[in-house]
């Protein structure tokens, strides 16, 4: 007779019988690696990059305008249709649940240059990470009240961020504050205040080809320990509430655009990113084949060869010292291995950080830079003795009433290569802004046009003239848009102009629908959809756009029986909170647009609708409906702008000023194909030395002396008519940007856009011919010029194996 079964062996026998029943083991497996990819997010099986080894990219940017990333995921990984047809067969839309999505509106300006180049570096199989900060609040929600912009708080992570994943395995100890020992063990920076840099990342998929880069962002967190001291007096909850002082540097982003604003907490963001950033790149550099050789000291001997990062070189400096090597050793490595981008001719722009400021937060850090300018100078007058003016222009330290350290400078000669981001640019950049830089080091100085994704940019935003191209020359271009320019064999084709003309018309048809529904505003969908978005800046210059509105309105109202092309006029972008006069530039716009728009004599021939709150997933619906895009800052004063590339790509002729690309852009689709007007560069240099006088055009031109003059008595305020004095005052006697010399020549060019407009086949030849001639302008070819040109690594459109296949 057998023994009874004790408890321990019955428990164990139902668990076998359960595990039978769930086909035992392998779908425990499968359940455990599944939970362990894709949950943890850990890879155990593939880690191609450390297998490989190649050199590394590390782009740092203090922004990352990634906007929504469920489509972007869905496109880059093949998975549109298939996703649309579950969803459906789910009773979803996929519309509908693409809409829930919030904007990651972690940056300013023209909608992230950073963000394409992670979508290029990954659809180009290249090893690339981003860095940045993880802002709790981003660029602010912009609500027109009254018509005032009156900013909100970008809550985006209030229902969590599905894509990121927290590595708190990897969080790194940030310093700050403190003072310098120099005792005779060495140097020691000691008593410092440490913050903790927690990183999330969120994944980069690149197009069809199995790669997925990431992007890294940091959040501030308070390390745990406590003052005891002050905790045994009671002092604990102002303890607990003074870790809130660590955690806001990565509270929030500043809203500024084109503007340097010398405040604490800005100095203490940039130092977080790179410091936290160098620590990263250092463990993973020792932890790879080359840098772990020697169990006991890492050799950096191999790091320019194995790292390409872009911040601040005085860092890199400090921190590769601290493993073992001379500061002259340490910046040779730093030289070797940054690159410095600039994105700015405007000095107010340029950072000057107060020497005080840099002495409280970062007290060794300052030590350095002044050695590294001593040993800077040094060799400056070696090679031009006696010039004293050129040591005080090139110096890093700038003397004055408050000394202070010039950023630029710093990063030039912290740097093997420096780029300006359009050929203009990067010609006024030698000729001017860094002029001296460049007689000393010619060979460092390059330009690299920048670039926008047409993953996003095209196929994403306008799937209707995708489909329409690769109807003709096949989807190709989707990863190499040089095969855009197969299109020109198709300019003079009736079929293909009818095509285009058509998805153009429902783009405006969808977007009428839009804006009817979230605005309630009607428009009307056969009127010229001319478009202005972008910041709100003077030298962006919507001042001009509002000069030719209220020109457009006066003609119709003195000759209400003419013919006119009628016109639907949307400017769009948010203000700095802090720039009045950008916040009045709004103003004036919506105060316009009251006018105009009720007017019964104008009816729907002219309207003017300010966009709110632009941002990524507006863009994505505006720039595809547009027929006209407005680039018309005054010559010399943009970098490049991108927002100009993507109306360019999306078949939206340009009105604009040979600036920034729009040199580029003309060049490649042709002049007699785009609506060039105003001073160039040259003119404009010329005008400065002559001087400016706004009051020469004002009494010369009658239509703008009435323009002004409407301005100045309240026609379009009249509740307070000295409303608008302000922006009158500035554009009568302090015009730095010159709307009124460029007046004349955009009033006649825009003549020409109508006139050609109303002849709809002419006008989407010349569309067509832009299309196809954007090729350039893809962000992957910008990458490609970044990695030959400066990284030193070679892009490969190789296709790396699928976890589950074969390896190679």
């Amino acid at each position: 007779m057998s023994r009874p079964l004790s408890d321990y062996e019955k428990r164990k026998q139902i668990s076998v019988r359960g595990l039978a029943g769930v086909e035992n083991v392998s779908d425990l497996k499968k359940n455990f690696n599944r939970h362990l990819h894709f949950t943890l997010v850990k890879d155990r099986n593939v880690q191609y990059y450390y297998e490989k080894d190649p050199k590394r990219i590390y782009y740092l940017s203090l922004e990352f305008y990634m906007g929504r990333t469920l489509q972007n995921t869905m496109v880059n990984l093949g998975l549109q249709n298939a996703c649309d047809e579950a969803t459906y067969q789910l009773g979803l839309d996929m519309e509908e649940l693409q809409e829930i999505e919030e904007d990651a509106g972690l940056g300013n300006g023209g909608l992230g240059a950073p963000a394409c180049f992670l979508d290029s570096m990954a659809t180009l199989g290249l090893a690339a990470y981003g860095y940045g900060i993880r802002y709790e609040f981003g660029i602010f929600n912009q609500k027109i009240s009254g018509g005032w912009q009156v900013e909100e708080a970008d809550d985006w992570l209030r229902y969590g961020n599905p894509w990121e994943k927290a590595r708190p395995e990897y969080m790194i100890p940030v310093h700050f504050y403190g003072h310098v020992d120099h005792g005779p063990d060495g140097t020691k920076w000691i008593d410092t205040q440490v913050v903790l840099a927690l990183p999330y990342d969120t994944p980069v998929p690149g197009y069809r080809n199995n790669t997925v880069n990431t992007m890294r962002l940091w959040s501030a967190r308070a390390p745990n320990e406590f003052n005891l001291k002050d905790f045994n007096v009671g002092g604990y909850i102002q303890a607990v509430l003074d870790r809130n002082l660590a955690e806001n540097i990565s509270r929030v982003l500043y809203p500024n655009d084109n503007f340097f604003e010398g405040k604490e907490l800005r100095l203490k963001q940039e130092y977080f990113v790179v410091a936290a950033t160098l620590q990263d790149i250092i463990r993973r550099f020792k932890s790879s084949k080359f840098g772990s050789r020697d169990p006991v000291r890492t050799s950096f001997d191999a790091f320019p060869d194995k790292v390409l990062a872009s911040p601040t070189g005085v860092t890199v400096g400090r921190g590769v010292s601290q493993h073992w090597l001379s500061l002259c050793q340490a910046w040779e490595i730093t030289v070797k291995t940054c690159a410095y981008t600039n994105h700015t001719v405007l000095p107010e722009a340029l950072e000057r950080w107060p020497i005080h400021l840099l002495e409280t937060l970062l007290p060794r850090h300052l030590e350095i830079i002044y050695e590294i300018n001593q040993r800077f100078l040094d060799v400056i007058y070696a090679m031009f003795p006696g010039d004293h003016d050129r040591l005080r222009r090139m110096s890093l330290v700038e003397e004055g009433s408050i000394k202070r350290i010039n950023m630029a400078h710093l990063c030039i000669v912290g740097s093997h290569a420096v780029n300006g981001v359009a050929r203009i640019h990067s010609d006024i950049l030698k000729k001017t802004v860094f002029k001296d830089f460049y007689e000393f080091e010619p060979h460092k100085f390059q330009n690299k046009t920048n670039g926008i994704t047409p993953r996003r940019w095209l196929v994403l935003c306008n799937p209707g003239l995708a489909e329409v191209i690769a109807e003709r020359i096949g989807e190709e271009y989707i990863s190499d848009l040089d095969h855009l320019k197969k299109l020109l064999a198709f300019v003079n084709d009736e079929g293909f102009i009818r095509d285009v003309a058509k998805v153009k018309q429902e783009n405006k048809l969808k977007f009428s629908a839009y804006l009817e529904k979230e605005y309630k505003v009607k428009i009307n969908p056969n009127s010229l959809f001319d478009v202005q978005v972008k910041r709100i800046h003077e030298y962006k210059r919507q001042l001009l756009n509002c000069l030719h509105v209220i020109t457009l309105y006066n003609r119709i109202k003195r000759e209400p029986n003419q013919h006119f092309v009628p016109r639907t006029i949307m400017i769009g972008g948010k203000a700095a909170p802090g720039y009045h006069m950008a916040k009045m530039i709004i103003k004036l716009i919506t105060a316009i647009g009251d006018i105009v728009n009720n007017d019964p004599v104008i009816g729907d021939r002219l309207k003017m609708i300010f966009l709110e709150n632009y941002r990524v997933s507006l863009a994505e619906k505006v720039i595809p409906a547009a027929d006209l895009s407005e680039q018309i800052s005054t010559a010399g004063t943009e970098a490049s702008g991108t927002g100009n590339m993507k109306f360019m790509l999306n078949g939206a002729l340009t009105i604009g000023t040979m600036d920034g690309a729009n040199v580029e852009m003309a060049e490649e689709a042709g002049e007699d194909n785009f609506f060039i007007f105003g001073m160039r560069v040259e003119d404009v240099e010329e005008m400065d030395k002559k001087g400016y006088c706004a009051k020469d055009y004002y009494d010369r031109i009658p239509e703008l002396k009435q323009v002004i003059d409407q301005l100045s008595s309240g026609y379009f305020s009249p509740k307070q008519p000295q409303l608008f004095k302000d922006i009158v005052n500035m554009l009568m006697n302090h015009d730095r940007f010159k709307v009124f010399a460029d007046y004349e020549a955009y009033i006649k060019c825009q003549e020409d856009v109508s006139a050609l407009y109303k002849n709809t086949k002419e006008w989407t030849k010349k569309v067509i011919i832009n299309i196809a001639t954007s090729g350039k302008f893809s962000s992957d070819r910008t990458i490609a010029q970044y990695a030959r040109e400066i990284w030193g690594v070679e892009p490969t459109h190789h296709k790396i194996p699928a976890p589950d296949d074969p390896r190679e």
